[in-house]
């Protein structure tokens, strides 16, 4: 039995924007004193690119990326690393406290529930292994750094980053399961693509991940969604910070 609760918020399919505003929002609620800590997996409607907080370079096409009909919206996150393209992925986000002031530390307690959730469902999976030369690269999933898992064969399969206010840390990251190929290649060009094609359901990948975060984080999960007081809040300070623009 775990020592602790944790809230788990059900899986959500919104814009980027919104999205991104709903972690900002468990971090300040959490530092704050006034939120548990809290376990969620989302995706992302429409597709989008999300940069990295200090990311300034990008290639000016992606202001104007379709995707199916649908224009691809594009993102600031709250956390570092390099741009993300959002499509045929599932997203996970961990905001906690108590973690080791090392941030490789924080980093690798974060993702053994990654790592033996996968390993439940038959993927192993382990630390990439890239150097510096990465932050040359403007695409993720161009390269493995060892804050980045891969599959037996090299091949990323998430990648993930970081924020940390004080104790608190907001870790979320994004788990390649089926993109389309055309649409990476006109992101990122055809040599970053390396094809993973996982034909897993979104409900088992969840229940594995849920099952390895309450044994790896010692605690129990109570399933809460976001109340509408909730997201008036989130929406409020979504909109109000410049930052992000509502999804119609």
């Amino acid at each position: 039995m775990g020592s602790k609760q944790w809230r788990l918020i059900p899986l959500l399919d919104a814009s980027g924007s919104v999205q991104m505003a709903i972690d900002r929002w468990l971090l300040e609620q959490h530092q704050s004193g006034k939120h548990p800590p809290t376990l969620r997996f989302y995706t992302w409607s429409p597709p989008a690119i999300s940069l990295g907080y200090h990311q300034r370079q990008y290639p000016q096409h992606w202001n104007n990326l379709t995707w199916r009909g649908q224009k691809l919206d594009l993102v600031r996150r709250p956390t570092g690393g390099r741009a993300v393209l959002h499509q045929g992925d599932l997203t996970y986000a961990v905001v906690t406290s108590g973690l080791p002031s090392n941030r490789v530390a924080a980093y690798q307690k974060i993702c053994e529930f990654l790592i033996q959730g996968w390993k439940a469902i038959a993927i192993e999976l382990t630390y990439g292994t890239a150097g510096r030369g990465y932050i040359h690269n403007p695409n993720c999933f161009g390269t493995a750094t060892g804050a980045d898992l891969v599959l037996a064969d090299g091949t990323k399969l998430i990648g993930s980053a970081q924020l940390r206010r004080g104790d608190v840390i907001l870790q979320h990251g994004s788990m390649r399961l089926q993109p389309d190929t055309e649409l990476f290649v006109q992101v990122f060009g055809a040599e970053a693509f390396t094809p993973v094609q996982l034909n897993l359901s979104v409900d088992k990948i969840i229940t594995a991940l849920t099952a390895a975060a309450s044994d790896c984080f010692d605690m129990q999960l109570e399933v809460k969604p976001l109340c509408l007081s909730e997201w008036n809040d989130i929406l409020w300070q979504g909109t109000g910070n410049g930052e992000i623009t509502q999804h119609s």
